[in-house]
Order: structure tokens, then C-alpha cells, then sequence
């Protein structure tokens, strides 16, 4: 596993990470889980990204993954990066939701309890509330870092002109915001376009989501939709998703993806991985799919014309 530094911080981070938003909470088999989280890890997946909604039922995937670092991790605590994130709903309520002070420094309270921790790494402001002031939100980051609850700061989900506006705010409270962190892949390349380069120019780290656009970038549904996927349970992915069109775009990038000697889902990965991106952050329900995209780290480089055809492709 290769580190890069997140912007102009000192934190480096995985070229993977693991993020735990399905099947690592209350409703999925712990052991499960457990040996995802121990498989990452032997395989230097350093960085852990949960938030406050994650499971599963809500809040679930924290306690998942804060049982799993006090009975196996514990002795490893300062060689990992954990963060998680607070911006939707958390809980009923007007203050359960959003991007105000209460509700910020509440949440990050809540998802230390669950996790068993004393602070986070990242702790993240999960969307851009147009219902609070930027000032508000980004003041509440800085002070949950001057409480000693995060190490750092970041922002998610933010719009472009938003996003500078976090980053200023940020740097002349000298907590600058060390990550952003978006949905990007081949199929929803828009992030890359017009957020990426903000974060750049502003010393910021960017760190993907969904690289496998739900099960899209996979061959999972070139045959159907099998039980169990995200499609036939709705969710996330709603089965009249799965078009012939899409169909035909996973098999025209399969071939692409078998010609390097990759599978459809390692080659989205590293796709993205070749876009000048800080990390990138991979689900996972099972070990054998964890480690299937873990490989996707040892091929990266992508010629002119693969670029080309994969334009093509999509």
C-alpha cells in the first residue's frame, strides 16, 4: 500500500481506504464485519471512514468498528486514522440534522461515545446546509479541534463555490481543512471537474466515494439482478437503474478491464486512483470482494488509448 500526503498537511493517508456506510452495522453479521475490518488492516488500510448515520440501523457502524478496535485494534490506535462525519440525519428533532452548532458538536459527542473513542482523526462536516451559515458549521469544526475532540477537519458533499468559501474560513482559524470528500467514478466524473481542482488550489486532500457507482462498475448485474445486491433490496441503486444501456456499458468496460488483466471493479478503482486523487474509499461485503478491489492498487497506469476507449465506453 502506497500513503500520499492529504494537500499541503503532514497526514498521509491509503491509497484505499474502507468505508463502512452498509453492512457493517446492527443488521449484518458481526463477524463479518470484524474480519473485514482485520483483513483492511493487515493489508495497510491505515484510514477508516464512518459517520454518525452509517449502519445499518444509524450509528451501528461506529459501534461495529469501536468494538472491533477495543478487542483487536487497541494496541494500533496511533498507527490508524479514523473519521467520521455529522450533517445528516442523526436523530429526531430539530437539532438532530444539518449543520448547526448544536447539532455538530452534539453528533461528534454521540459518535465518540458509540465508537469508545477519545477523539477522531477527521472529523468532517458532512454536507453544505443552506439553512446554516458556512460560518456557523465551519466554527463548530474548528472548536471540536480546539476541544481536543478531532485532530483535523474536513468537508464533504460541499458545492464548489461553498467549498472555497469552507476553506477560507478555515485556513483564518489556522484549522485548515486537510480533505474533501466526494462521489466520484467513471460513470459520475463531475466532481473531478469542478471540485477537484478548488481543493488543489486550496491545499486540500480529496478522497472519493462510490468508485463502483453502487454495483454498476462490477459485472454483478450483466446477467440480472441476484438476490441480495443493492438493486433487489432498493437500495441506493433501484433496479429499473439497471437499464440495457447500462448493462452494455459494464461489458463494453469489462473488456476494457480483461485486457489489462484487471477485473471491471479494479480497473474503476484505479481509474480514479490514476485522477490525481488523495484516496480512495471502497465498501465491501465480504473478505473475498475486499481483497478482489485491494488489487486494484498494483495497476494504475493507464496508456492514451485505454483513456480514450474508456471515454468511448461510457
Amino acid at each position: 500500500m502506497k500513503y500520499t500526503f492529504s494537500g499541503h498537511s503532514g497526514l498521509q493517508l491509503p491509497q484505499i481506504s474502507l468505508g463502512l456506510w452498509h453492512n457493517f452495522g446492527s443488521e449484518d453479521p458481526f463477524d463479518i464485519a470484524r474480519a473485514m475490518i482485520l483483513h483492511a488492516w493487515d493489508k495497510g488500510v491505515t484510514h477508516f471512514d464512518i459517520a454518525n448515520n452509517y449502519g445499518p440501523a444509524p450509528g451501528t457502524a461506529e459501534m461495529t468498528f469501536g468494538r472491533v478496535l477495543r478487542e483487536d485494534l487497541a494496541a494500533h490506535r496511533d498507527q490508524m486514522i479514523i473519521s467520521s462525519k455529522a450533517g445528516y440525519w442523526g436523530w429526531d428533532g430539530p437539532y438532530g440534522n444539518g449543520g448547526s452548532r448544536k447539532y455538530m458538536i452534539a453528533s461528534c459527542d454521540q459518535s465518540l461515545r458509540r465508537t469508545g473513542l477519545e477523539y477522531f482523526d477527521i472529523f468532517y462536516s458532512h454536507r453544505y446546509d443552506p439553512d446554516t451559515p458556512i460560518e456557523e458549521t465551519m466554527q463548530a469544526l474548528v472548536d471540536i479541534v480546539r476541544a481536543g475532540k478531532a485532530l483535523y477537519v474536513g468537508i464533504s458533499n460541499y458545492p464548489a463555490d461553498k467549498q472555497k468559501e469552507c476553506y477560507d474560513y478555515l485556513h483564518a482559524a489556522h484549522v485548515p481543512c486537510v480533505i474533501s470528500q466526494y462521489k466520484a467514478n467513471i460513470l459520475f466524473q463531475e466532481t473531478l471537474i469542478n471540485n477537484l481542482p478548488v481543493a488543489q488550489d486550496n491545499g486540500s486532500g480529496f478522497i472519493c466515494f462510490s468508485p463502483l457507482a453502487q454495483g454498476l462498475l462490477t459485472n454483478r448485474y450483466i446477467h440480472g439482478i441476484p438476490a441480495g445486491s443493492r438493486a433487489s433490496k432498493n437500495v441506493f441503486l433501484r433496479p429499473e437503474q439497471i437499464t440495457t444501456q447500462a448493462v452494455d456499458c459494464a461489458q463494453r468496460l469489462g473488456n476494457i478491464a480483461a485486457e489489462r488483466g484487471q477485473s471491471l471493479a479494479q480497473m474503476a478503482i484505479s481509474w480514479l486512483l490514476s485522477k490525481d486523487v488523495t484516496s480512495v474509499i471502497i465498501g465491501a461485503s465480504s473478505v473475498a470482494q475486499l481483497e478482489d478491489n485491494l488489487q486494484a492498487i498494483h495497476n494504475t497506469t493507464f496508456t492514451a488509448d485505454e483513456l480514450a476507449r474508456i471515454d468511448a465506453a461510457i
